[in-house]
């Protein structure tokens, strides 16, 4: 394994050149992620830090005075939306994440441009844990419409920053939360001439006032500062102000900093902060994928927003100026599928990035791609439903739609991310199978993972991959045989060769969605549709050998189980260890694709009860689990957590106890 590279000017999938963004990775950080070679396989993550197996190394310490507790709490910021709070947001997670400290940011936001309550909640985690905590230990609210929601979040003995410019009701207060009063607005008032400016410079002085009370160091904000704005030099001087304005304010009225507090580390070397639907959109890149049709949604929409990006730096002739891709965003998502199976029939690699609502709009066309034998890929990012849902939330509700999305005898390929990183080496792996298989390929994430910053190593390149383009017959290949039969097999795999158009006058054949035999000939004879049917059965069989093999994480004499899949990783992992703390050992699956690899059941058989842990009401992961491998409903126990936030470790673990409880009552 090499750096991630330059993606290549041309659509030849593959890599080309240095990244000037990638260094080399340092010793220690090309360990693969999953042990299965084959389509793909050339390109797996290397694993985070905290997953690199033993015990979790407790870098966040609680040492010293009583209470002290260094890199290991939470805190979370309320404000508006609209009101510019994102810019302070992302100052404080860098300039942690900077100080070589383990950090990551979960936004729940609204589903409106401006007006109602937003959230940003920051994890500080020396171990690495990475899940959202519901609990925190100090909470800025600066909504005065969320103060006794927000209030009610903070710890006993944790703190409350809020703008004293105006007084709390007495009847929020708390005997057992510390309340941080910083006239903000009236200190905006004084320094900012324009409106937009003071609501803005709000959020800069509550960071500043938050550098002094946990300790961020101010060099460091600084330098993100004169990065951020390095066009716009005018600005670096007042948000300079505004930060010094808050930390002076803060030192000369609270015992600075407080006893949660940061101290540099240098466990993120090597690491680079990154939201799923970025590296998702880099993977498109590196996979050589030419065209992108989609219809705006989200959380999906920055997905292509970033091919687009990617494509203009990287897919443009630098001479001519002509870009040597495709992005079409259609009327509606139908239509971006038709676009997407159409390129694939041509011969591209194409994908379309989408949600649930999209994936219902798309079926007709998946179900014709899976017939037609198309290959195509289709990102799932997925959020609440039904219908409109809840749009800015996160759930893991589409399982079963994907399963098997059309109407009739379906059966799709999916891959299930964990992190951006595998964001990324999927969505190359996507396309490999896509076109291995020659059928809709699934990469299926959710909003915390595709629109959250997260913290992964750096991202790195294989030299040798080239892409698996499958059986695709050439022209000299068609001029050696009588007769080409589009939907034959002849090796037992279930895969028959496909040719593209206008390579030889012998691979035309007629494309249909309507009953079909192996010649590609219009048929309603029982026998025949039937022959095509189960081949597709043994296609998708041999898929389930060539998806990424479950994570399995084992625990000496556990005899319990649990499973879960995508973003509820991060929670599964802290809860085993907490679990584990208490004396009940668990082993952990991470299912990672489906068709469900052969580990998938041994694992299960081998232990007496599964826990199954997945973020949608009907308990769709335990329902594929027992259609597709026959194992017991008994030995299934389910947890679930659908709110709509990500997932914190405490369902998790207040799941397995109850069910505990239960089994041994």
């Amino acid at each position: 394994m090499s750096e991630l590279v330059t993606p290549p000017e041309s659509p030849t999938p593959g890599p080309a050149g240095p990244h000037p963004l990638a260094p080399s990775p340092k010793e220690g950080e090309g360990e693969l992620f999953g042990a299965r070679t084959g389509i793909g396989a050339a390109v797996q993550p290397p694993l985070p830090l905290w997953e690199r197996g033993g015990e979790p190394k407790r870098a966040g310490v609680r040492a010293g005075e009583a209470g002290l507790r260094i890199n290991d709490f939470a805190f979370k910021i309320g404000t508006v939306n609209g009101t510019g709070s994102a810019s302070a947001n992302s100052l404080l997670l860098q300039a942690i994440f900077r100080m070589g400290i383990p950090v990551s940011g979960k936004n729940v936001f609204p589903s409106n441009i401006q007006g109602l309550p937003t959230w940003y909640e920051f994890r500080v985690n020396g171990d690495g844990y990475t899940a959202r905590t519901p609990i925190f230990d100090l909470v800025v609210a600066m909504n005065p419409t969320t103060y006794a929601r927000d209030i009610a979040t903070v710890r006993p003995g944790g703190w409350l920053l809020h703008d004293s410019s105006w007084p709390l009701e007495a009847k929020l207060l708390r005997d057992d939360v510390t309340f941080l009063g910083v006239p903000l607005g009236q200190m905006c008032i004084e320094h900012f001439e324009r409106d937009r400016e003071r609501t803005l410079m709000k959020n800069i002085v509550y960071s500043g006032a938050l550098a002094a009370l946990l300790d961020i160091d101010l060099e460091v904000i600084g330098g993100i500062i004169r990065e951020k704005f390095a066009r716009k030099p005018k600005l670096i001087d007042s948000n300079f102000q505004a930060v010094q304005m808050g930390y002076d304010y803060a030192r000369e009225h609270f015992d600075c900093p407080l006893p949660i507090r940061l101290q540099r580390l240098d466990a993120t070397s090597g690491y680079v902060m990154m939201d799923g639907n970025t590296a998702a959109a880099l993977g498109c890149l590196y996979a050589g994928a030419t065209v992108g049709a989609w219809y705006p949604i989200t959380p999906a929409t920055s997905l292509m927003d970033a091919f687009t990006a990617f494509c203009h730096r990287y897919r443009t002739d630098p001479d001519t100026g002509e870009r040597k891709v495709c992005i079409v965003q259609a009327e509606d998502e139908l239509s971006a599928a038709g676009v997407v199976i159409g390129a694939g029939w041509a011969g591209a690699r194409a994908f379309t990035n989408t949600a649930g609502p999209g994936i219902s709009l798309m079926s007709e066309f998946i179900g014709l791609a899976y017939y037609a034998e198309i290959p195509a890929v289709f990102i799932d990012v997925q959020r609440t439903g039904p219908s409109t849902g809840m749009p800015t939330r996160v759930q893991q509700s589409d399982l079963l739609s994907i399963a098997y999305a059309s109407h009739g005898d379906t059966k799709h390929i999916a891959l299930f991310p964990a992190n951006p990183a595998e964001c990324f080496y999927f969505a190359v792996q996507a396309f490999d199978l896509a076109e291995h298989f020659q059928t809709p390929v699934f990469l299926v994430s959710d909003l915390d993972i595709g629109m959250n910053d997260w913290m992964i190593p750096r991202l790195e390149w294989d030299d040798a991959y080239r892409p698996d383009r499958g059986k695709v017959l050439s022209a000299a290949e068609l001029e050696k045989i009588e007769k080409f039969s589009r939907y034959l097999s002849e090796n037992g795999d279930g895969v028959a060769a496909r040719t593209l158009p206008g390579v030889h006058p012998k691979g035309a054949y007629f494309t249909r969605g309507s009953g079909h035999n192996k010649h590609g000939a219009y048929t309603e004879d029982p026998a025949e549709y039937t022959e095509v049917m189960d081949r597709l059965t043994r296609k998708l069989e041999a898929a389930a050998r060539a998806v990424p093999a479950p994570e399995i994480r084992r625990q000496e004499g556990a005899r319990l189980g649990i499973v879960s899949i995508g973003g509820c990783h991060a929670a599964v992992l802290e809860a085993v260890d907490r679990l584990k703390e208490e004396g009940i050992a668990l082993d952990y699956m991470r299912i990672r694709g489906f068709p469900f690899a052969p580990e998938v059941l041994e694992f299960l058989e081998g232990h007496e009860l599964n826990f199954v842990m997945e973020q949608n009401r009907d308990a769709q992961l335990r329902s594929l689990l027992m259609i597709e491998t026959g194992f017991p409903r008994a030995r299934l126990l389910s947890i679930r957590d659908y709110g709509g936030v990500p997932l914190s470790a405490r369902p998790v673990i207040e799941g397995v106890r109850k069910h505990l409880a239960g089994v041994e009552a």
